[in-house]
């Protein structure tokens, strides 16, 4: 029995080193339901996020570790653009963690804290603005997609909106307004997936897929 109880505390001990845990939210967020057979993509994707008060947050997720370049090529655009003074360290922070949430003036003093330190200024933070007359998240997404453009023409990047079901209207339209800004007009909506209703189309597509990969 030795040698198995060897293997299995090496097995334990590799998913206890190798195990990604979920960083935590910036502002929690209840998706409303909703019957989908999409998966979320978490890979090459624009995340923009808005919770029950109607704080908008915005980031972004690469598929390769040799692709985290792109996180650093964004975020030099946007300093060149907004001259915004950002250090080398700054810009780094912002490839290792890039979630967003608060104006262009207060950027520099986000970045310029820690990784471990940005989660509860966020937490406190007023979120990006998307008001009719600055909608700041529109110069977010024209600037990413250009620069995902400009890395890989031909590389496939996801839209991805995910807002709080309390939320007022007011968020969501100001979110979709900065889409159309930047010429994005196709993206996904992430929601709570429930069960297909039992006799439907999608219940029995799913039925059979189940029955399908069950006999192989």
């Amino acid at each position: 029995m030795t040698p198995f109880v060897d293997v299995a505390f090496l097995i334990l001990s590799f998913f206890m080193l190798a195990t990604k845990f979920k960083p935590p939210e910036p502002a929690p967020i209840t998706t409303p339901h909703s019957v989908s057979a999409d998966q979320l993509q978490e890979e090459n994707a624009v995340h923009v996020e808005f919770d029950s008060s109607g704080r908008v947050f915005y980031s972004v997720t690469v598929k390769k570790q040799e692709d985290e370049q792109v996180k650093q090529k964004i975020i030099e655009n946007i300093n060149k653009e907004k001259n915004l003074g950002l250090t080398a360290a700054e810009m780094h922070n912002f490839a290792l963690s890039t979630t967003i949430g608060v104006p262009f003036s207060e950027l520099k003093a986000l970045l310029a804290e820690p990784v471990d330190r940005r989660v509860p200024l966020l937490q406190k933070a007023r979120g990006i603005p998307v008001d009719s007359s600055n909608n700041q998240l529109a110069d977010w997404i024209r600037i990413t997609k250009s620069t995902f453009y400009e890395y890989k023409p031909n590389l496939s990047v996801f839209y991805m909106i995910r807002g709080d079901n309390q939320a007022n209207y007011p968020s969501f339209d100001g979110v979709v307004e900065a889409m159309r800004k930047a010429d994005q007009y196709s993206y996904k909506l992430v929601t709570d997936p429930k069960d297909a209703p039992v006799g439907s189309e999608l219940y029995r597509e799913r039925q059979a897929e189940k029955g399908g990969s069950s006999k192989k």
